[in-house]
């Protein structure tokens, strides 16, 4: 990544997933102000990623987040992180942090997850970007 490569947030995600895939999408539509950039887990930079956090990718198969020269988030914080950083309401959610416990939460997304497949189906390779979303993915 470039210099200002290096101030966005990244977002690894599963990208043989569909449910994933469209979450992918509906942030890239909302990220107005070039905040994200994107990786799938499956990806070499994906790994690479992980790896440099300590990040175990057979506990991690669906979303991370990572702010840069922050931290890390993973399950349902990395998906109120994101929200977060949408514009209009989007940001609310945060109340979630408060309302719930992130035992809770995660529990919640947890079994998300591990449905998703079953739910929203499954790719056979990941998502090759089209030409105007190319620039939002890390190589």
């Amino acid at each position: 990544m470039n210099g200002s490569e290096n101030s966005k947030k990244i977002i690894l995600f599963d990208g043989v997933c569909n449910l994933c895939n469209n979450a992918v999408l509906f942030v890239v539509k909302r990220d107005r102000k070039d905040i994200f950039r994107f990786a799938s887990l499956q990806s070499d930079t994906g790994q690479k990623m992980l790896a440099e956090r300590g990040i175990d990718q057979d506990e991690t198969d669906s979303i991370v987040l990572i702010e840069p020269g922050v931290a890390y988030y993973t399950r349902s914080e990395a998906a109120i992180g994101i929200a977060s950083s949408l514009g209009g309401l989007w940001p609310s959610v945060r109340i979630f942090r408060y309302l719930l416990p992130s035992g809770l939460r995660d529990r919640l997304y947890n079994f998300i997850a591990k449905n998703r497949y079953k739910w929203y189906g499954k790719k056979e390779q990941c998502m090759i970007p089209t030409p105007e979303l190319r620039a939002k993915f890390i190589a």
